[in-house]
């Protein structure tokens, strides 16, 4: 089962209140998907995420079809099973990865031919096969393959690129053995050029999926050029869908996403800053590893209680960084997620209470942004 309610609409901005519905659980949204690159949060057990209040993760379908690979998957019973958690997961397709990770790749129209970036052997994903190997592993939400067009790219480029995006969002809708049970959610196109997202957002709708995700955004543009391309595409989506941009997860371009209508986001930046000693906090991000820190025994953010916070000063982690301690990388990650899905769990209530316009006032605030940079 997969179902939308929308509960709200802002008076001020185009920000939503609502819920998805699956059979493994609620995601009340707006919604911040922790990634679950390979098959795991890096650090985090199962339990840690729940308690942090994680209702859905996000894991890559590159990385898990090359390793372990979906026979060890399915001989496990699934993904759910194999990583131990029982509650929502999305997986994206692998098209970014493909593009990313892959110094030597080919596009046709049937896919895409590459070389593993763990080691060099030919491989090759088309729609056909990203959806069955993500209806091996079981994802409540899949996503279609599409081409992640580079940034910049000149308009002819992208306009190609937006229609095999289209072409295959078809194949990878064909291709789902597993409707019932498993959404699919296309992905809206279009670089940074106007007309584009909106061809790309009318040939992704009319083709109809259980969702619609905002692609190749995020991707070195400055916001502005971000938050325009928001703006274009968000008014041809259906009101009675989620929606969701992916890769971004700063506070301020989560905010600026919800203020667009946007309704789910995931990055991996802050486990990813976490493991590298920075924390997220609602004075801003603070390098923990600094030696300001040496002899500070408050807590990483007077506003939060994660368990990192209720239990540990800035001097205790700096130590653990500074002595190469693993326990440091999980508690600043532990923090990290704990700050984006409570900060998420805060835009939620102000839109519940017509004050988001103040709550992103006040945040960038205290945050050091400036309203000009939107």
């Amino acid at each position: 089962m997969f179902k939308f309610e929308l509960l709200k609409e802002s008076k001020e901005t185009k920000a939503r209140l609502g819920r998805i519905i699956t059979d493994r659980g609620i995601i009340e949204t707006p919604t911040f998907m922790p990634v679950g690159t390979r098959a795991t949060v890096k650090t985090m057990t199962v339990e840690e995420l729940k308690e942090i209040g994680a209702d859905i993760i996000l894991s890559n379908t590159y990385h898990l079809f090359l390793r372990p690979g979906t026979d060890i998957i399915k001989e496990a019973g699934g993904l759910h099973k194999f990583m131990n958690w029982d509650k929502p997961i999305l997986t994206d397709s692998g098209g970014f990865q493909v593009f990313s990770l892959s110094d030597t790749r080919k596009i046709t129209e049937d896919g895409v031919y590459f070389r593993s970036h763990i080691d060099g052997s030919k491989q090759f994903l088309s729609p056909e096969k990203s959806i069955e190997v993500q209806n091996i592993l079981g994802s409540d939400i899949m996503m279609c393959f599409d081409e992640c067009a580079p940034y910049p790219a000149d308009y002819e480029y992208i306009k190609e690129s937006v229609d095999m995006t289209t072409r295959w969002a078809v194949r990878s809708k064909e291709a789902n053995k597993n409707p019932e049970s498993q959404a699919l959610f296309g992905i809206v196109q279009g670089g940074m050029y106007k007309d584009l997202r909106i061809k790309s957002a009318k040939a992704i709708t009319e083709i109809g999926f259980d969702g619609y995700a905002v692609g190749g955004l995020s991707v070195g543009e400055p916001p502005k050029l971000m938050n325009e391309m928001l703006d274009v595409v968000v008014d041809y989506l259906p009101k009675d869908k989620p929606r969701y941009n992916m890769g971004v997860g700063t506070p301020d371009y989560l905010i600026e996403s919800v203020m667009r209508g946007i309704d789910m986001a995931d990055c991996v930046l802050p486990t990813r800053i976490a493991r590298n000693g920075t924390a997220m906090t609602s004075i801003g991000r603070i390098p923990v590893k600094n030696a300001v820190y040496k002899s500070d025994f408050s807590k990483l953010d007077d506003e939060c209680d994660c368990y990192t916070c209720k239990n540990y000063s800035k001097a205790y982690l700096r130590h653990l960084f500074n002595v190469d301690e693993i326990l440091g990388l999980r508690l600043l990650t532990i923090h990290n997620l704990y700050f984006l899905i409570k900060l998420m769990k805060n835009i939620r209530e102000s839109i519940k209470n017509e004050t988001f316009l103040q709550f992103r006032d006040d945040f960038y605030s205290k945050y050091g942004y400036n309203k000009e940079r939107y």
